[in-house]
């Protein structure tokens, strides 16, 4: 008798915004190569047709209510927040949308979360979610699932007890909204089947120590790493002496590829990266006149008018081609980040042979084997990213560094390896029932 494909609806809050949507389809689309499961789609607001894709919000006034509901849940907690700087730190999900008879949720065997808040499920629409009994996957991007309510704890560790004196409120104490929060969550995840899984080894780790995922809540959860998948045969290398005279670019340059931010977003860690430049700047001069930058994404202005070295703005990029052929007129990526996953931007850019010069944070060493395929600076360091990014351009062997890159990449990330450890997990868990 032929099996029965396992239905799998996968949620998030976004069609194609963020990195976590990206990690979303990628996925979707690896587990359509798989016969034993039948994965759909499910987001809040449909921004482009694509099959096995259905969203909650399909009319005018349907997007407008995803879009009230967004605005009203963040200025609800704006009146808490710190400060300026801590008013997306939290998402309080007070208002969401109850997807539990959907049709997609209702035909499903196993309900797979991914991002799901901004105003898409609230706590109240989880609570009636993970009432229906189905055995729940939920993808960690960050650490929201397992704390009360913050994106990325920092150097809190309150989740691993009970959350309360929040550090990004205004007024913390004992019982403030993180701890309220968190006994919601306790109510909600009692004794039921939820699987956590991190994206990268570290967040996985962080997940079992939260209050949020001891066996006293529930005998029947789990935590596991699968990492995003990627395809690799779009991500590939290229020859980038014929790119960049395609570009009117020096082939005999080095060229630094950084993806800009807000310079007030200090979580990107630009401020680290433009000290590395001064500092490179000062103990080799000569790289003044070698190394230029390609600067993506929406900052660029801001980081030439600071950057001692020449920079080309490459302005905001997307498409997976377009994507591509920048990570292959670099010869290497710095991603300074202070708080990450498991990075697509280093994902991809490894993947099309150019490594990656990144702090060890989070999950990027899941990524980055130093001095292997990249280099791993210590955290918060200008003066070892700048070593690492000398290290790259000027000490390491080249060619091995592109050929580790790509290969860490097609050994660890690929559609196939992750899609088969996805769909041995779903196996496992619904064995389990």
């Amino acid at each position: 008798m032929e099996q029965r494909a396992i239905k799998i609806a996968i949620v998030n809050t976004f069609q194609d915004f963020g990195g976590a949507a990206v990690a979303a389809q990628r996925l979707h689309k690896a587990l359509q190569d798989q016969p034993l499961v039948e994965p759909q789609l499910l987001v809040q607001v449909q921004s482009q047709k694509q099959q096995h894709l259905q969203a909650v919000a399909n009319t005018w006034w349907g997007k407008k209510r995803a879009f009230l509901r967004f605005t009203v849940d963040r200025l609800l907690f704006w009146r808490q927040a710190k400060s300026k700087a801590t008013r997306y730190a939290i998402s309080p999900a007070y208002i969401g949308t109850n997807i539990s008879q959907h049709p997609l949720i209702k035909q499903a065997d196993i309900i797979h979360l991914h991002w799901i808040v901004f105003g898409f499920l609230s706590l109240k629409s989880l609570k009636t979610l993970f009432a229906l009994g189905k055995p729940i996957v939920w993808t960690m991007h960050d650490m929201w699932a397992f704390t009360g309510g913050c994106h990325h704890a920092r150097n809190c560790d309150h989740y691993q007890q009970e959350c309360g004196n929040c550090v990004f409120l205004k007024h913390p104490h004992p019982k403030d909204l993180s701890y309220r929060i968190f006994q919601k969550k306790l109510t909600i995840y009692e004794n039921k089947s939820l699987h956590l899984v991190g994206c990268s080894q570290w967040i996985a780790n962080e997940a079992t120590k939260s209050g949020l995922m001891s066996a006293e809540v529930s005998t029947k959860s789990s935590i596991q790493s699968i990492p995003n998948p990627i395809d690799t045969t779009v991500y590939t290398p290229l020859d980038k002496k014929l790119l960049r005279q395609q570009r009117s670019l020096a082939v005999d340059k080095k060229y630094l590829l950084f993806g800009s931010v807000k310079i007030s977003d200090k979580r990107k860690g630009i401020d680290y990266f433009l000290e590395a430049l001064q500092i490179l700047k000062e103990l080799y001069p000569a790289t003044l006149q070698e190394v230029e930058l390609l600067v993506f994404g929406g900052a660029g202005e801001q980081v030439k008018a600071l950057s001692p070295y020449t920079v080309h703005l490459q302005g905001l990029l997307s498409g997976d081609e377009t994507l591509r052929q920048n990570y292959n007129l670099g010869d290497a990526l710095v991603m300074p980040s202070l708080e990450e996953n498991l990075p697509n931007t280093i994902m991809e850019s490894m993947a099309c042979g150019t490594p990656a010069i990144a702090f060890d944070v989070g999950g990027v060493s899941d990524l980055i084997d130093h001095q292997q395929n990249g280099y791993l600076a210590s955290y918060k360091s200008a003066e070892d990213l700048a070593k690492g990014i000398y290290w790259v351009l000027y000490q390491a062997d080249n060619q091995t560094l592109t050929q580790n890159a790509r290969r860490k990449v097609l050994n660890n990330f690929t559609e196939e390896v992750v899609s088969n450890q996805y769909v041995q997990l779903y196996k496992k868990i619904l064995d389990q029932k």
